[in-house]
């Protein structure tokens, strides 16, 4: 293996190949958004024009952009920091609780993760539902006599986004736990019962021990949910469709709009290079709290 990797032939043949997709597949992709984005109109039709920087501008008068952007970041911090949390939650049951039937306890909680988008919106669709029949959550609410909290759940723009981000939340959360659960594996049983020995109560166990040496995975998972989540957009569509009124519109919605319904792909490649510059901004910023503030 070492006279492998000494071998910048053959490490031109392993890297060559992906590096080629990448550059086809994302790079070039980014290029090219970002050349027409300084353009306004539709690709190939008269109203193809050169504009400099005018798209840019625009995003800040831009009300619909705005209110997408608020969302977003609504949705983000919601989810991503309910997937992760509730993540690192479930792995910590798997490692110190859950002895007996583990494996099916770890499976069934990963199981919505390999479910369909549409089939989990629609499941959610008929748990929050209120007509004609009283869904899931609202029935529960009204047989402990809280009629008063039965409401619309994603009918009305005040629990609208809320509700998604619990759906999306449900679903990840197998999908984290088991990457912190293998991290949870790594770590000595020596180290813990050490730590034990010496009068660390469970709660100091988790700070002082764990969660220094769960950090990197940690990080990891948060850039994962970050970036995933700030590019939300199927299952938004598939529960709300982006309503009611723009309570749930994603930028990546708004974006999808605005280039393909509207056919302004300029304007559309602005909105996606936001995205972008979003999610590697927000991502190294994740990185720098690692290393500045968590260790």
């Amino acid at each position: 293996m070492n006279r492998v990797l000494r071998d910048k032939k053959a490490i031109l043949v392993f890297v060559l190949p992906g590096f080629i997709l990448y550059t086809v597949f994302v790079i070039l992709p980014i290029i090219w958004s970002g050349v027409y984005s300084l353009f306004e109109g539709t690709v190939g039709m008269k109203n193809w024009s050169f504009a400099g920087l005018a798209n840019y501008a625009r995003l800040f008068t831009d009300k619909n952009f705005m209110n997408a952007l608020s969302v977003n970041m609504r949705y983000v911090l919601m989810v991503t920091l309910g997937q992760v949390g509730l993540g690192l939650v479930m792995a910590l049951v798997f490692k110190f609780w859950v002895k007996k039937f583990g494996a099916l306890v770890r499976t069934i909680v990963f199981f919505p993760v390999v479910l369909p988008t549409v089939a989990v919106a629609q499941l959610f669709a008929k748990i929050y539902e209120i007509q004609p029949h009283y869904g899931l959550l609202n029935s529960l609410l009204a047989a402990l006599g809280l009629e008063n909290l039965v409401q619309p759940w994603i009918g009305q723009s005040s629990t609208a986004l809320g509700s998604l981000a619990a759906m999306d939340i449900w679903v990840a959360i197998g999908f984290y736990s088991i990457i912190i659960y293998g991290a949870l594996l790594d770590i000595s049983s020596e180290v813990i019962e050490a730590a034990r020995i010496d009068g660390c109560k469970p709660c100091q166990l988790f700070w002082h021990i764990l969660r220094p040496l769960l950090m990197p995975i940690l990080v990891t998972c948060l850039i994962f949910s970050f970036t995933g989540t700030v590019k939300m957009f199927e299952s938004a569509l598939a529960l709300t469709g982006g309503g009611p009124g723009r309570a749930t519109t994603s930028l990546s919605m708004y974006m999808y709009d605005t280039a393909f319904t509207y056919m302004k792909t300029g304007y559309g490649s602005t909105i996606a290079l936001v995205i972008f510059l979003i999610c590697v901004v927000g991502s190294r910023l994740i990185r720098l709290l690692d290393r500045n503030k968590l260790k």
